[in-house]
């Protein structure tokens, strides 16, 4: 009986996922494998940018999620697949956790929270530029989750985790951003985070609660615009 064909896995330099270096779908998993790190790029970068409350909530829910997953696999205790090069637990995929809380948590606010006052007729609209209608928002809402599914399905392709393991964590994910976004929106509705955005800490950080309503293009577009007409005159 022959022996069973084993690939000699290389390792994505600098992250050490595992891949098959012969197999350009094995390539591809191994880049999406890096989305929570990028992501986690985003936030820090968004955060650092614009100084908005609701991008702090949403990064605050990410690492929540993150502690929520460290718990649960030091509960279940279930090993990865064999022959993995993996370490630790895997049951909750925390790759698939981590995307599906982001990917429910964007659309949440996308198709439900984000509501532009230019799009209700309260605020004029630029020149040239308009806020997201519903359609744009839902197809970027569906392209987060085809992005997220990529990244759990490929967790399950490079054997890093079970189907079961990803499931777990994309449920787990799906039901932290519910409760997430729920638990923010009380915040919102009993006034405790306009509070705590007049807290000094906060004001001298210069944290802002505009993009609830602020056309996600429009910030400071107005004023460029603005600036150029008077130098113009």
């Amino acid at each position: 009986m022959a022996d069973e064909y084993t690939p000699t896995l290389a390792s994505l330099s600098v992250t050490h996922v595992y891949y098959d270096p012969d197999d350009y779908i094995s390539l591809l998993c191994a880049y999406l494998a890096l989305l929570p790190q990028a992501l986690c790029v985003v936030y820090a970068t968004l955060i650092f940018s614009t100084r908005e409350a609701e991008i702090c909530l949403a990064f605050a829910g990410q690492l929540a999620c993150e502690a929520l997953n460290f718990v649960l696999k030091r509960i279940i205790k279930e090993e990865r697949p064999r022959l993995i090069h993996g370490k630790g637990y895997g049951m909750p995929s925390s790759h698939a956790q981590f995307v599906a809380f982001w990917s429910l948590s964007l659309a949440l606010f996308l198709l439900v929270r984000h509501k532009p006052l230019s799009s209700r007729g309260k605020a004029k609209i630029w020149e040239g530029g308009r806020p997201w209608t519903l359609v744009e928002r839902l197809a970027v809402s569906l392209a987060g989750v085809a992005v997220a599914a990529a990244t759990a399905w490929s967790r399950i392709y490079l054997n890093y985790h079970t189907t079961t393991q990803v499931a777990a964590g994309v449920s787990a994910g799906f039901v932290f951003a519910l409760v997430w976004f729920v638990a923010t929106e009380i915040l919102r509705r009993t006034g405790w985070l306009a509070w705590g955005i007049e807290l000094p800490p906060a004001r001298m950080l210069r944290i802002r609660d505009l993009v609830v309503e602020e056309d996600m293009c429009q910030a400071g577009w107005e004023k460029w615009e603005e600036k150029k007409t008077a130098k113009a005159k």
